[in-house]
């Protein structure tokens, strides 16, 4: 079974960063896209950012492009999630998750992700 688990959320004033971190079991990261994904109280969840296995493509949600920049290292099996400019809005439980047809193109589509992460928890303070 593959895994995944998230760490690096917790509380940031409104304007500052944050990282997320995802450790990605050996069996996943290779041939699998890695998705970020969020969920915030009474929403349902939705997609913040994607790379696919061969880290050709990326993708961005609109509400984060341009603050948010995924990326994969390959040699310790990670992918982060670098937040920068944090909006009160941006506040949510973080998912990292994997794509088994990500090689190329790692979709938005969250019904499209087979193995998910237990989540970690990002507040913004205004």
């Amino acid at each position: 079974q593959g895994q995944l688990v998230e760490t690096g959320g917790g509380l940031v004033q409104a304007g500052g960063s944050l990282t997320l971190s995802c450790a990605v079991s050996e069996q996943l990261f290779s041939d699998y896209g890695l998705g970020w994904f969020r969920q915030a109280p009474g929403k349902e969840r939705e997609f913040v950012a994607s790379i696919s296995a061969r880290d050709i493509s990326t993708y961005y949600a609109d509400s984060v492009k341009d603050r948010f920049t995924i990326s994969r290292d390959n040699a310790k099996n990670m992918v982060h999630l670098k937040m920068n400019n944090l909006k009160p809005e941006d506040t949510a439980v973080y998912y990292c998750a994997a794509d088994p047809r990500g090689l190329y193109i790692a979709t938005q589509d969250l019904d499209e992700y087979t193995h998910w992460g237990q989540g970690t928890q990002v507040t913004v303070s205004s």
